[in-house]
């Protein structure tokens, strides 16, 4: 027996020894991210998943914080020399991004040099769009992509004797608002991240330029032009119709919700698609989507919405054998099973065709009406210079400074006009600001 026990412990001691020197073998890659919560979880699965479809490679996902300190512990290990391999940045940290000379490896050289399969014609343009230099070529792996969408809350519409549809123009918007305030709801809309809603994608959906140069990708010498006589009419309106609550607003980010979600204020919500499965568990009643509304008298209205999220952005000064297991991960995190698994479980886009057509084929949208709202917005029509998207310096600090204004507007404090100038003034002067320091 003695014997047995024995020759049972030698056993185990020389799998452990097997497991650890094959555990030393594989290449560690390293991948800071800002997904807290259940998408922290999920992004825990994504990369055990990758770990169990290979044996070269182990991916190793570390939370950093949201997303501006995630992108500040990447540019800061960077500079000290000890940079992830991946890192997850926002997508307005886009141009920072570009910028950082000889800080980032773009992904289509990556896909190159690595000998990688990779066909930059699977993935969904209006999402990979953002993220290509003026030629097309991809320069970070979309990842958590997102678009504003409209939310309305059905029962409120049967009450107030509407259809069962989401208002497609603004105009129609403001007529279904005050039906519903009659039937006894206080207010008709409110909004979250209100430069990306309001401003920034409300100019891609009329496909008028946010700023010159192609919104900033055609270069740094760019200027603002969100005070446009539409952008004034529009953010005016919204002054007007704070006054009797067709519009009430609820804060920068996502902080207006309960408005909505309580079902006793606002019936109307704009809101990121990512944000569907977070409202479908805290309202208490049915609510539908529709696409953003739009100014029926604006010629090429409406054209596109863009995005919203993240992409993953590779650093330098990396081995070769790393840089294999980087493209080896984003071949996997681009497979149709698992983008459509990503998508159904968050509310983010698929970044490619076949991950759609996949969720299609498997009845999600059927089961989930609503669901592909966001998609069909995203691409009801090809994107144009001014609904590409943004490529902008310093806009962190600019979306903070819109924010700022608006709330001057919605406080009575100033005009669209003067608060909309004044945004254009301060924003061109932080992006003369990131031009010289990016000579």
């Amino acid at each position: 027996m003695k014997m047995k026990m024995l020759v049972l412990q030698i056993a185990a001691a020389l799998l452990f020894c097997a497991a650890a020197s094959a555990l030393q073998a594989q290449t560690k890659i390293t991948w800071w991210h800002a997904m807290g919560g259940r998408l922290g979880e999920k992004v825990k699965a994504i990369a055990e998943g990758f770990n169990k479809s290979q044996s070269s490679y182990q991916l190793v996902p570390v939370n950093k914080g949201n997303y501006t300190e995630t992108m500040t512990a990447g540019i800061a290990a960077f500079r000290a020399g000890k940079p992830p391999n991946i890192i997850q940045v926002f997508e307005v940290g886009t141009a920072t991004m570009m910028a950082a000379k000889g800080a980032i490896k773009p992904v289509y050289k990556l896909m190159a040099e690595t000998g990688a399969p990779f066909d930059p014609g699977a993935y969904l343009p209006t999402v990979t769009g953002y993220y290509t230099t003026t030629d097309g070529k991809l320069l970070s792996m979309p990842f958590n992509s997102s678009t504003p969408i409209l939310y309305y809350n059905k029962e409120a519409f049967k009450k107030a004797g509407l259809p069962d549809r989401a208002p497609s123009t603004w105009p129609e918007l403001v007529e279904f608002a005050q039906k519903t305030q009659r039937a006894g709801y206080p207010c008709g809309f409110t909004t979250a991240w209100q430069s990306w809603v309001q401003i920034e994608n409300f100019s891609a959906w009329h496909d008028v330029p946010i700023a010159t140069l192609s919104n900033g990708f055609g270069g740094l010498k760019t200027e603002f032009k969100i005070n446009s006589p539409l952008h004034v009419r529009h953010i005016g309106n919204m002054a007007k119709w704070q006054k009797s609550k067709i519009f009430d607003y609820g804060g920068r980010r996502g902080s207006g919700q309960a408005k909505f979600t309580t079902g006793k204020d606002c019936v109307m919500y704009m809101q990121s698609s990512a944000g569907y499965a977070g409202i479908k568990r805290t309202a208490k009643f049915e609510f539908g989507t529709g696409m953003l509304p739009y100014y029926p008298d604006v010629q090429g209205a409406p054209r596109n919405s863009i995005i919203g999220g993240a992409t993953l952005w590779v650093f330098e000064g990396h081995s070769s054998k790393e840089y294999r297991g980087v493209a080896e991960f984003f071949g996997y995190l681009s497979s149709a099973a698992v983008q459509a698994d990503w998508h159904q479980f968050t509310g983010y886009l698929p970044i490619t065709t076949a991950a759609y057509k996949l969720t299609k084929q498997q009845g999600f949208y059927s089961k989930n009406p609503g669901t592909e709202t966001a998609l069909l917005q995203m691409t009801r029509a090809k994107p144009t210079a001014n609904s590409k998207g943004l490529r902008l310096g310093n806009f962190v600090q600019i979306r903070d400074i819109i924010n700022n204004e608006l709330e001057a507007v919605w406080s009575g404090k100033k005009s669209a006009k003067q608060a909309l100038d004044d945004a254009v003034a301060q924003g061109n002067r932080l992006l003369r600001k990131f031009e010289r320091a990016n000579r």
